[in-house]
């Protein structure tokens, strides 16, 4: 055996393999080239880092404590070094041992974190402006109960790797002009995982989960929107290997109303009267979330005026209170009349002086941004 690894790193032959890390990274703070750029102390460095490439991989730690030299067979003589996964090239442990950064090794887990889930809810207005319970039919994935999440048929289990040893990768170790190199990638057997399923659930191809319809009970808050999302914590997908479900966002959308229009948490309408209605006065009977009511026509209303009804619109989403529901009164003018109705209506037109009016004439309505132009213009 051309060199002893165990005393080029100062551990014991029966050092774990957290003592041996911990020497190598004492050593590279101390040995490395950005360091130390003396050539003495970088072939030193160069024989501390074949020495972990070799005492940190069990399967070339087993062939060096055989009496073989695993960096030889590689291709390379000990103590060579190299840009890969051990030796220099082992730049996650290299970092590690200046920054103290933890490197992330080892089989990555079969359980993760299931998706979240959205679904679209249809509610009337009355619905969103008082709130509501629904129950809503959800295919979500769902724990497989065959296997309980496990991914393996009843009566087995997952078992080790035997071409990463549970590692879940394999390594590689080539020639370059840098030197060795060693790469590695996630086993192509086990997929990274460590384990193999020989034998998977029947029920869930060993998936861990499985499609399902579930009903779930929804509270609607009062004063919800269109596009307003209510979070349903773990009611989602249950992810893969029986892992923790994502969440459930219910997506509100609001069906119109044959009357009222939304507008926040105001409501508006609009009622048409014919002209003698809005000339003496009337109540009119209007349906409103609330129940019936009534409303006063004042004598004298104009088409385009707009009674408020107070406190009669959608319950404020947070806060207390309500909106107020708007009624906006069209004045109805009669297009035919009969000779007798004709005959009145010149009558009273001669009453109040109106058989030839003038009209009352009055800049016409401006647009947004002519109202803009002004603005800007100082007018």
């Amino acid at each position: 055996m051309a060199t002893d690894y165990y005393a080029v790193l100062g551990v014991r032959r029966d050092a774990s393999q957290d003592e041996i890390k911990k020497a190598f990274r004492r050593l590279a703070r101390e040995l490395h080239p950005d360091v130390n750029p003396d050539p003495k102390t970088q072939e030193r460095f160069k024989e501390i880092n074949a020495a972990y490439e070799v005492l940190s991989d069990p399967q070339k730690k087993q062939v060096y404590d055989l009496g073989g030299d695993p960096l030889s067979q590689s291709g390379g003589g000990g103590g060579a070094g190299g840009f890969g996964a051990g030796g220099f090239g082992n730049f996650s442990d290299i970092m590690d041992a200046f920054f103290g950064t933890a490197s992330q090794r080892g089989p990555r887990s079969r359980t993760r974190r299931g998706q979240d889930a959205m679904i679209r809810l249809e509610i009337e207005l009355d619905e969103a402006a008082f709130g509501t319970t629904k129950d809503i039919q959800v295919d979500t994935a769902v724990v497989c109960g065959t296997c309980s999440g496990e991914g393996a048929a009843p009566g087995t289990s997952a078992q080790t790797c035997d071409m990463c040893r549970g590692r879940g990768e394999v390594s590689q170790v080539t020639r370059s002009f840098l030197g060795q190199v060693m790469t590695s990638r996630p086993c192509p057997q086990c997929q990274g995982f460590g384990t193999v399923v020989p034998t998977p659930c029947p029920e869930c191809a060993g998936d861990g989960r499985i499609r399902s319809r579930r009903t779930l009970t929804v509270k609607i808050p009062a004063g919800v929107d269109n596009g307003t999302r209510i979070q349903l914590a773990g009611e989602g997908e249950v992810g893969p290997g029986g892992g923790p479900a994502g969440d459930l966002y219910v997506e509100i959308h609001e069906l119109a109303h044959s009357v009222f229009q939304r507008r926040g948490d105001d409501l508006h309408c609009t009622v048409t009267i014919p002209m003698t209605a809005a000339a003496l006065g009337t109540q009119v009977p209007l349906e409103t979330l609330d129940g019936m009511e009534e409303v006063d026509i004042r004598p004298g209303t104009q088409s385009g005026q707009s009674v408020p009804l107070h406190q009669r619109g959608i319950t404020h989403l947070r806060g207390g209170g309500r909106g107020d529901l708007i009624v906006h009164v069209e004045v109805m003018t009669p297009g035919k009349l009969d000779p007798e109705q004709e005959r009145l209506l010149r009558e009273f037109a001669t009453l109040r002086g109106e058989e030839r009016p003038t009209g009352q004439f009055q800049p016409g309505q401006q647009g947004l941004f002519s109202r803009l132009k002004d603005a800007f213009n100082g007018r």
